[in-house]
């Protein structure tokens, strides 16, 4: 029984950790797209970055096209880089979104 335990609770560390990091690089891409679009003054990956710190994650990437921001995140955990990615910008900038019909 103890070896199920020491195998499978790093698993559920960096499990942990990979939910976090989403929710760390969605924090970011949200702020950078809100400064992107002129809601907040400052710098779109700045803003990113303040986020993913605020979040336990380093700011890995951050790519700005126009009001649409792409970052990626890493958070360190037993040994293992954790990485994570998102993207966000108004909704008429989306240009992969079809309508159903």
């Amino acid at each position: 029984m103890f070896g199920v335990i020491a195998i499978s609770t790093p698993l559920y560390v960096v499990l942990t950790a990979k939910q976090a990091a989403a929710g760390a690089a969605d924090a970011a891409a949200l702020a950078a797209a809100t400064v992107a679009v002129g809601i907040v003054p400052g710098v779109p990956c700045a803003a990113a970055a303040s986020l993913a710190g605020a979040n336990g994650a380093v700011l890995t990437r951050c790519e700005s096209d126009g009001d649409v921001v792409t970052v990626r995140v890493g958070i360190r955990v037993l040994g293992f880089d954790v990485p994570a990615a998102a993207t966000a910008g108004p909704a008429s900038a989306n240009r992969t979104t079809t309508r159903p019909r």
